[in-house]
């Protein structure tokens, strides 16, 4: 019996997901911690604030390009293999930021942290449906992705609070060591054995035969539809976090507690979010629950930015729509499941790897964008992009088939 068959989890199951958790919550953190020590790096190395996004948008790129790779990569080598692999990558990635001397050191090693980064979601998202029962996966896949705002609030706390008092340096320095941990436990995993049963009949030799079926007849639309929904979801989110940290404080005026405790609210709603998107798409059903959750989301955008001076007036009400700006953002917790149950065995982790980190890699313009905005308007109008693209995800999701129910195993 596959573990997906099993009637009830056992501990190998909450192994596989602990640990694909934690290993997205660090993960995570060494993505968003660059945006916390923006101040700290123009001041010690005289960073324009556009080299510095040209730095966090070849960091996008890279977990785009780390994430086809590292999807590839597990389609091949297996599931848990892939997902160290990826780890110690963005934790030498991470190492290395604290050694940087000039610009062009800086990109190197965010380069690096960025494949790492790319090619840990996917892997740890396909680890976990291919394990767990049909009944179960939506809402595991969606527990695995709160460990995103986790990251951020760690990442909030270091960078707001400890970096200013420690410094950039040792801030990446030390941020490593939870990530040198999860490396060593996840040698006590077993292999995903949906993956184990497929290797041999479907696992190709070459990995660019791996990338050349996602383009077939077979599997082309639904790659296709696949990366717009994700390119929307990626572009909602990064319009959205890649600047925020800046906006509350420079041109909202809030102090560094202040901005720091916006912050976590934010990440509070979206570690609900994704913790109840999975009940929700149970329920309902992956399409409904995306445009629910889409829909809040560009709500609480549209209020924190456009509509921030007519709401000002009563500060609480500020931070409930921050809230539930990170609340909506939960219909993330979706796409591990739904992908998953779209693209087959054997090209599942090239499949949802290779959509996922287009969309993320996309997204290098989109800091650059919003500077550009925020020079002829302010940064507001930047981030308010973001609500269209979170519209767009809600009304996208209905040219999917509902996959509710689907069944994944060794004879998809």
């Amino acid at each position: 019996m596959l573990m997906n068959e099993q009637e009830k989890l056992d501990k190998q199951h909450y192994r596989i997901f602990g640990l694909s958790w934690a290993g997205w919550v660090f993960d995570f953190y060494d993505l968003v911690l660059f945006t916390f020590l923006v101040s700290q790096l123009q001041t010690s190395l005289n960073f324009s604030a556009e080299m510095l996004s040209v730095c966090l948008g070849i960091s996008l790129f890279a977990t785009g390009l780390g994430g086809i790779i590292f999807g590839a990569l597990g389609d091949k080598y297996g599931r848990k293999t892939v997902l160290q692999w990826t780890i110690i990558v963005y934790s030498i990635g991470t190492l290395l930021c604290a050694f940087s001397w000039s610009f062009y050191s800086l990109v190197i090693f965010r380069f690096i942290t960025g494949l790492g980064v790319g090619g840990e979601w996917a892997t740890g998202q396909i680890y976990i449906n291919e394990t767990f029962p049909d009944h179960l996966r939506a809402r595991f896949g969606a527990f695995m992705q709160s460990g995103a705002p986790v990251g951020v609030i760690l990442a909030s706390i270091v960078g707001g609070m400890v970096s200013p008092v420690i410094g950039w340096r040792l801030t990446f320095l030390v941020s490593i060591i939870p990530a040198i941990t999860v490396i060593i436990i996840r040698r006590y995993l077993n292999e995903s054995d949906v993956w184990l049963e497929n290797k041999d009949q479907y696992v190709n030799k070459s990995i660019f035969q791996e990338f050349k079926q996602l383009i077939t007849k077979e599997h082309r639309k639904i790659f296709i539809i696949s990366l717009i929904l994700c390119i929307f979801g990626m572009s909602a989110y990064w319009y959205t976090y890649s600047w925020l940290p800046t906006y509350l404080a420079k041109e909202r005026g809030l102090a560094a507690i202040g901005s720091t405790f916006g912050i976590v609210l934010i990440q509070c709603g979206d570690f609900i979010g994704y913790t109840s998107f999975g009940f929700v798409a149970e329920k309902l059903g992956r399409r409904p629950a995306f445009t629910i959750y889409s829909f809040i989301m560009a709500f609480g955008i549209a209020m924190i930015t456009l509509c921030w001076n007519q709401i000002v007036a009563v500060p609480d009400l500020i931070f409930v729509f921050m809230f539930l700006t990170g609340f909506g953002t939960g219909y993330f917790g979706g796409f591990g499941a739904l992908f998953s149950e779209l693209f087959p065995t054997k090209i599942r982790n090239t499949g949802v790897g290779t959509v996922f980190n287009l969309a993320r890699g996309a997204q290098f313009v989109t800091p650059v964008i919003i500077t550009l905005v925020a020079t002829y308007f302010d940064l507001s109008y930047g981030i308010a992009i973001a609500a269209i693209f979170a519209l767009l995800v809600g009304i996208w999701i209905w040219v999917f088939p509902e996959t509710k129910g689907t069944a994944i195993n060794e004879l998809d």
